[in-house]
């Protein structure tokens, strides 16, 4: 039997159901949870498991009309992972009142098949769920369209299904036992990243590498270092803070989620390293990991 493997996108308005749908689908097979981690291309939430089979479920941010940079930042995030994307869930609601043109706008870039999900329908009636399903067939021509409700767990294996049929055949991108170090590593360093975007404003989440450099499992305690760098003097101040605030700040916050993470205690600690122009440095990109 082929294996398949492939990238689901989980798009749709904030407050949609995306969260909750994503914890139906997933359920106890969630192999990896990664707190809201910015990865390169996707914020992945879980990734499902089997033999035959690996369905690495992504999220987007919810889509929004950017109104200022970040939000832009967050929008090419969306426009990432739809590009990227084996198959799209567009998860609307019952309430939604026809105005999804964002959403739609940005599935044209994408050649991915779609399935429409419409949630909550636990809170309506079947003429407003019919309207709503034929509104969509004839709006986006989708693969398919579902009426769900995510929260009482209705159609919710029906959809699983359809990802499972539309899954294309490749081998599994990650690694399929627990986690292995090289995933636990990843997302140490995705958790101080995600710090670093939240504390930091303008270019310095951008012009910022995190390493980490060592990993040592212990029973009761992991001991975790990483390295920040940085392109010039002027950011590593800006990143340490005025007497060590803000890597402190980045610090506590990182190391809590790596604790709930991980579910050990963690020791922490991290350098801030000056690699002038470190992004157009082959041999410094390779060494992270960008060849």
């Amino acid at each position: 039997m082929a294996h398949k493997a492939g990238f689901v996108s989980i798009i749709g308005k904030p407050n949609a159901g995306k969260s909750t749908l994503m914890n139906a689908l997933v359920g106890e097979k969630m192999s990896i949870i990664t707190p809201k981690a910015q990865t390169t291309r996707h914020r992945i939430l879980g990734i499902v498991n089997e033999e035959d089979y690996q369905i690495v479920f992504s999220d987007t941010p919810g889509v929004i009309k950017p109104h200022y940079a970040l939000h832009e930042s967050m929008m090419h995030q969306v426009d990432g992972s739809i590009v990227d994307a084996d198959l799209i869930l567009l998860v609307t609601d019952i309430y939604e009142e026809y105005d999804e043109t964002d959403v739609l706008k940005k599935l044209e870039g994408s050649s991915a098949p779609v399935a429409v999900l419409i949630n909550k329908v636990d809170q309506s009636d079947e003429e407003t769920v019919k309207a709503k399903v034929d509104f969509w067939e004839e709006k986006l021509k989708p693969k398919a369209v579902f009426a769900i409700s995510a929260l009482k767990d209705y159609n919710v294996l029906a959809v699983m299904n359809f990802v499972i049929e539309n899954l294309p055949e490749h081998p599994a991108y990650y690694e399929k036992d627990a986690l292995t170090d090289r995933n636990d590593r990843f997302f140490a360093s995705e958790m101080i990243r995600a710090q670093i975007l939240k504390q930091y404003k303008k270019e310095i989440p951008y012009s910022t590498e995190v390493i980490v450099t060592a990993f040592v499992e212990g029973e009761k305690l992991h001991r975790i270092s990483a390295e920040i760098i940085v392109e010039r003097d002027s950011q590593k101040n800006i990143i340490i803070g005025k007497g060590g605030e803000m890597l402190k700040i980045v610090g506590t916050y990182a190391r809590r989620d790596m604790e709930e993470f991980f579910q050990k205690k963690v020791f922490l600690e991290m350098f801030v390293k000056v690699i002038p122009d470190w992004r157009s440095k082959k041999n410094y990109l390779k060494k992270f990991g960008y060849e």
